[in-house]
């Protein structure tokens, strides 16, 4: 599905220039579950956000689909990412002012989709994820699990083929935060793939793959055993 091919990212101000990432080579394939680890400041995030085309790499390659996108403006970038990427952050980034359902079909607004298509893609995906009762409730009027279950409902309406989640439990009691993960193995299960960047072993053992990053360089794979 993509391909990192001795990729780098550097950050560089008048005063001094900073590596986040040097020559990492990674690939994962469709319909993967992969976990990212390493300590803080280790490039994950970075690492992430260039998979989601939110960021461009400094040096290198990175196919996409079988297309080598490096060099692609943001418009191309965009272009792919709507279509193919679906997003979940620690911190929700829901909208304060639009309900529950109001939300979710925020994803889908630039996709050409008619509004009774959206309405029902929606309700589905509420349900799936276990929100269905919450549709007009405001972000304000819900737990932090509820939310980021609206977020992996917003992350998955569009029926995108990849799901990035960046530390999406970190904003999360012990509970809840099994619960998302169980909802995120379970959109695997499904055949989505999943990169995940998380700080717990626990929570990177529901992956096939772990990746360990350090200073900008892979430094382990592991693969866990088939149950």
């Amino acid at each position: 599905m993509l391909k990192l091919h001795n990729l780098s990212k550097t950050y560089q101000t008048d005063e001094v220039e900073t590596i986040a990432l040097n020559s990492v080579n990674i690939e994962i394939e469709q319909g993967e579950f992969v976990a990212i680890m390493g300590p803080s400041g280790c490039g994950k995030s970075t690492l992430l956000n260039i998979i989601g085309m939110l960021d461009t790499p400094t040096g290198g390659e990175y196919h996409f689909m079988d297309e080598e996108i490096s060099g692609y403006s943001e418009a191309q970038l965009g272009h792919i990412r709507k279509h193919n990427i679906g997003f979940i952050f620690q911190s929700f980034n829901l909208i304060d002012e639009l309900s529950v359902e109001e939300n979710i079909e925020l994803a889908l607004l630039y996709h050409n989709i008619p509004a009774s298509e959206r309405k029902e893609r929606v309700a589905k995906v509420m349900d799936k994820v276990g929100i269905a009762h919450r549709a007009k409730h405001m972000p304000s009027q819900l737990s932090g699990g509820q939310q980021q279950r609206v977020a992996v409902a917003r992350a998955v309406v569009g029926d995108q083929a990849m799901i990035l989640a960046d530390e999406p439990t970190g904003n999360l009691d012990s509970a809840h935060g099994q619960e998302v993960m169980e909802m995120l193995q379970a959109l695997n299960d499904e055949g989505t793939t999943i990169v995940m960047v998380t700080h717990s072993p626990s929570h990177a053992d529901y992956a096939r793959r772990t990746i360990n990053l350090f200073d900008g360089h892979v430094v382990t794979e592991n693969v866990r055993a088939a149950e």
